[in-house]
């Protein structure tokens, strides 16, 4: 399959300072019940990596409130990778790792990536295509300790429903600029991840009609 790069995240602005931070405001809507959610099924230590860590708030919030957990991000264009080490540079915390240059829709990567507890993917999959997430999911499911976890958050279409008007809309024009991205099934994601060894756990309701889906190693 021709591996694309996925796009950047919804509503990055430009540069906000001369060190090059890039701010979102989805990122600050959502980082909070995310935080808590994360929080309420995260080892009390252990190594977590987050997928597609777009401008690097998400990932700084996630330090911040699980301080005994070491956070690697990632992302894949060189101006996000310049924002997360901004945030990273100026939090002063010691639990977040230098970001690192990662498409996690190429195959291959979860073998290069042990030992992860914890790996985090918000606002991803509406954004790729299916093939994509089962390599995802696949990579995930291999860099993963035994009993660690994978939390995806996002948008998801419900048994296969959208059930706002408002993701209605919002699929459609996500679909109309890439016709092989848009929301994903959750009833889907969940089968493709039991196929790629992941046991799934819960799916957890989210402010504006998310889901954090919840998978383990067993």
């Amino acid at each position: 399959m021709q591996i694309r790069t996925p796009p950047p995240k919804a509503s990055i602005a430009n540069e906000t300072d001369e060190s090059g931070k890039l701010h979102a405001p989805s990122a600050v809507r959502n980082v909070t019940p995310i935080c808590e959610a994360l929080t309420a099924i995260a080892p009390a230590q252990g190594n977590a990596l987050e997928i597609a860590s777009g401008t690097g708030q998400h990932v700084l919030a996630f330090a911040k409130a699980m301080p005994t957990i070491k956070w690697q991000p990632t992302e894949v264009e060189h101006t996000r990778m310049v924002s997360i080490d901004a945030y990273r540079a100026d939090s002063g915390l010691s639990n977040i790792a230098a970001p690192i240059l990662l498409n996690a829709t190429q195959s291959g990567w979860g073998g290069t990536i042990a030992a992860i507890d914890l790996i985090v993917v918000a606002n991803l999959f509406h954004l790729i295509s299916e093939a994509e997430v089962s390599v995802l999911l696949a990579e995930a499911a291999q860099a993963l300790n035994k009993d660690g976890q994978l939390c995806v958050y996002g948008p998801f279409k419900r048994d296969g429903k959208l059930i706002s008007e408002g993701d209605v809309s919002f699929d459609a024009g996500i679909r109309a600029a890439d016709p092989e991205v848009g929301y994903k099934d959750d009833k889907w994601v969940e089968a493709i991840a039991k196929g790629a060894g992941l046991d799934f756990v819960r799916a957890q309701e989210m402010p504006a009609n998310n889901l954090i889906l919840i998978f383990r190693k067993p």
